[in-house]
C-alpha cells in the first residue's frame, strides 16, 4: 500500500514540476521562434536594451536596426528583439499588448 501511494505521489509531482515550469517555457520559446519569423525589413521593433528602430536588413540570425537618424545603424542579434510594432501600426499611435507587457 505504501509503495503505491509513494508512486501516486511523485507522478503528481513530476505532473506539477511539468505543467508549472516545462509547459510556459514551451510556450514562450513558440511566442519568441513566431515573432521572430515574423520579422520584416521596415518593422519597428523594441530591443532588449529599450530602445525603439527600425529594421532595414535582415540576416539568418542577425538584424540592422536604425535608431533615430540615418547615421546610427547598429547590427544585433535576434534574439534581442523584445517586441515588433509593423509600420502601419506605427503611424496610426496605437500600442499592441506586447509592448504594453513589456513595459511593465
Amino acid at each position: 500500500m505504501s509503495t503505491s501511494i509513494l508512486i501516486i505521489y511523485i507522478i503528481v509531482l513530476i505532473g506539477v514540476f511539468y505543467f508549472v515550469g516545462i509547459a510556459p517555457q514551451k510556450k514562450e520559446r513558440q511566442k519568441k521562434e513566431e515573432l521572430m519569423a515574423s520579422l520584416a525589413v521596415g518593422d519597428y521593433v523594441l530591443t532588449t536594451a529599450g530602445m525603439y528602430g527600425q529594421i532595414i536588413d535582415i540576416t539568418s540570425d542577425m538584424v540592422i536596426i536604425e535608431f533615430g537618424g540615418k547615421n546610427c545603424r547598429i547590427p544585433m542579434l535576434k534574439a534581442a528583439i523584445q517586441s515588433v510594432e509593423k509600420p502601419d501600426v506605427m503611424a496610426t499611435g496605437e500600442v499592441s499588448e506586447e509592448a504594453k507587457k513589456a513595459d511593465k
